[in-house]
């Protein structure tokens, strides 16, 4: 069993079991009763986004230096007790269970979830 990091709404994996969407807004435009249907996610999990402010700070990083301080501020605010205790979670979850984590972002590089994947690995999780 693993935990696989997709990007939400790309074409689902064989075995990539539940999909978590693990951003701070639902995709726009797109009805809650397609959210599973067109790959986006099963269930939503905004606790484990960046806060709003990370967020503007992710996509107005330009270097290398700008992208390391998301990269602290991310982890700092993943270091609150609730969200711990999601991280591990999902980190046993991934011991018994096929599951996937994702956000919209192109570019996982550049995307929290590169982070998250780091955050979760570190947590025990089986990461694909």
């Amino acid at each position: 069993m693993t935990l696989s990091i997709v990007q939400l709404g790309s074409k689902r994996h064989m075995g990539e079991g539940l999909r978590i969407g693990t951003v701070r807004r639902p995709p726009r435009g797109v009805p809650k009763t397609r959210y599973s249907k067109d790959n986006w996610y099963d269930v939503w999990l905004p606790e484990l986004a960046p806060s709003e402010a990370a967020v503007k700070a992710a996509l107005a990083a330009e270097t290398q230096s700008d992208w390391n301080r998301f990269v602290k501020r991310y982890r700092a605010e993943m270091k609150e007790p609730a969200k711990v205790r999601l991280l591990k979670l999902l980190a046993e979850l991934s011991q018994e269970a096929n599951l996937s984590v994702g956000c919209y972002c192109e570019d996982e590089s550049r995307c929290h979830r590169s982070v998250l994947q780091e955050l979760l690995k570190e947590n025990g999780a089986r990461v694909e």
